[in-house]
């Protein structure tokens, strides 16, 4: 369980294909890496991995290929940045929202829209995800647990502040770019238990 607060950033150093799946080793920050054991969890741009492999500065992970079906683990390059978040202490603070590090599936940046330090940024995604948005709502997006401001039937916007583009990598995105995206385990289970119909209304009315 994580929170979508992001506690640093790594970088990629090495991507090796094994068959339909990749090993990804990061250079990870020490004060990560100093408290790292073989099979723990981080969130790695949202997505949850499990450490296979220790050095100094560096963990290495495995990604298999449902994951690199419905992230953008896949599409990463050496010296890429990535979001990391280790789990949630049991005597932490809740401080985001309830993060399984699970990826639904990916969203495409739409607009970026600047004003002063702040940006606004619209997202295009499938759907069947957009159905478990609703404003002021969580997302989280590439790890991160952010707000929804607005939200459409294929779309969304959120809104980023200094701090937030300075210690995530959403203040280096562009346009186009891919992110992950998993919506609220809340919003999944109440569209389990109140279906919607083709026509957008509960089928319960």
């Amino acid at each position: 369980m994580f929170t979508g607060l992001v506690e640093g950033r790594g970088t990629v150093h090495l991507l090796e294909k094994n068959g339909s799946a990749i090993d990804l080793t990061l250079a990870i920050p020490e004060w990560i890496t100093n408290d790292a054991h073989l099979g723990d969890s981080v969130a790695i741009n949202g997505c949850c991995l499990t450490v296979v492999e220790i050095e100094v500065g560096f963990l290495k992970f495995q990604a298999g290929a449902e994951t690199l079906a419905k992230t953008n683990l896949g599409l990463l390059s050496p010296d890429d940045q990535v979001n990391l978040e280790r789990p949630l202490a049991a005597n932490g603070r809740l401080g985001g929202h309830f993060v399984q590090g699970h990826v639904d599936g990916v969203g495409t940046i739409k607009s970026i829209d600047r004003d002063g330090e702040w940006i606004t940024m619209w997202f295009d995604v499938p759907e069947a995800l957009a159905l478990q948005m609703v404003a002021k709502g969580s997302v989280t997006i590439d790890g991160i647990s952010l707000t929804i401001v607005e939200s459409q039937p294929a779309s969304f916007s959120i809104a980023l502040i200094p701090h937030t583009l300075g210690v995530t990598t959403l203040g280096q995105k562009q346009v186009g770019s891919v992110v992950n995206i998993e919506t609220d385990i809340l919003g999944k289970y109440v569209q389990k238990l109140i279906p919607i119909t083709s026509d957008g209304f509960n089928e319960r009315r």
